[in-house]
């Protein structure tokens, strides 16, 4: 089995969170679930690539009002959150999770699905990505400089799944063809690269944000394309695995995350829905690599 990387832990309650921690990483792993429902009197459901902002957020959320007890936040793709409302409940594996959310949080599109199956009223962007770069291993042992280095036979991509993780897809896929065709290099052979059918590139299976470095670290992959506040996570937590390459470029898009309340959102879902527009918690955002929106 591929060495693992050893995640911190990710809760309202920090690494204070009691109990006995328990998982194999090759067949029982769960990351992006937190907290604890049963007792959570605040669910959170948001698109999980910044998440760590989100963590941080809900944790300053819950030092104000401790009387939550708990807040049980997902940060999966959009597709599985979504759909886990939409079809009233979350299998995983043999654990069923039927928790309703009282925030939802992701790009807009998926949010008008919702507001269309009237689980929403409306939405409004709070905080925007800063862009995409290249994450590679420390040292950068490939040397790689760019978008350009993508097209050397010696040189192997990662980046999210077109089909389950349509959204990051797209904007990773945009930014590098934009930077090809800003850059005069061979946009075809770039659009090839990234095809859904390629046998060029190592797709995640359905949650990049923990895939794409877990691949680089394992040495199956030289190189990823992901969100900025993405790659500084990685660098902040684990310092001797990951470094990252800046795209100088007018073409890197970039994102925004909206937040809406689930049918009233609960006895806290307001109180959380205004805290996100506060100053306090656009400084967290911006803490760690994002920006208002």
């Amino acid at each position: 089995m591929d060495k693992r990387l050893n995640w911190p832990i990710e809760a309202s309650h920090g690494a204070s969170s009691q109990g006995f921690r328990w998982n194999q990483a090759g067949s029982n792993l769960c990351l992006d679930f937190h907290g604890d429902p049963t007792t959570a009197k605040l669910v959170i459901f948001s698109d999980g690539n910044h998440h760590m902002a989100l963590e941080a957020c809900c944790q300053a959320f819950l030092q104000r009002h401790p009387e939550i007890t708990d807040i049980f936040y997902a940060t999966t793709p959009p597709k599985v959150i979504s759909e886990s409302v939409l079809q009233e409940g979350l299998l995983m594996g043999n654990l069923r999770l039927n928790v309703v959310p009282n925030v939802f949080i992701s790009p807009p599109n998926i949010l008008d699905k919702l507001v269309a199956e009237k689980r929403m009223t409306e939405h409004r962007a709070f905080a925007s990505s800063c862009g995409n770069v290249l994450l590679v291993k420390k040292g950068n042992p490939k040397n790689i400089k760019g978008v350009a280095d993508l097209l050397r036979d010696d040189v192997l991509l990662t980046m999210s799944n077109p089909i389950t993780e349509a959204a990051s897809y797209a904007v990773y896929a945009q930014t590098l063809l934009g930077v090809a065709k800003e850059q005069g290099l061979d946009v075809a052979a770039i659009s090839k690269i990234i095809d859904k059918d390629s046998t060029q590139i190592i797709f995640g299976e359905s949650i990049h944000h923990r895939e794409v470095p877990q691949t680089i670290f394992s040495e199956r992959a030289d190189v990823a394309i992901v969100y900025y506040h993405l790659a500084l996570r990685y660098t902040r937590i684990f310092p001797n695995d990951f470094e990252f390459v800046e795209l100088e470029t007018n073409a890197n898009i970039c994102s925004d995350y909206h937040i809406g309340l689930i049918d009233n959102g609960g006895e806290w879902g307001k109180s959380f829905l205004d805290f996100m527009f506060n100053k306090e918690a656009l400084s967290l955002y911006v803490k760690h690599g994002l920006t208002k929106a």
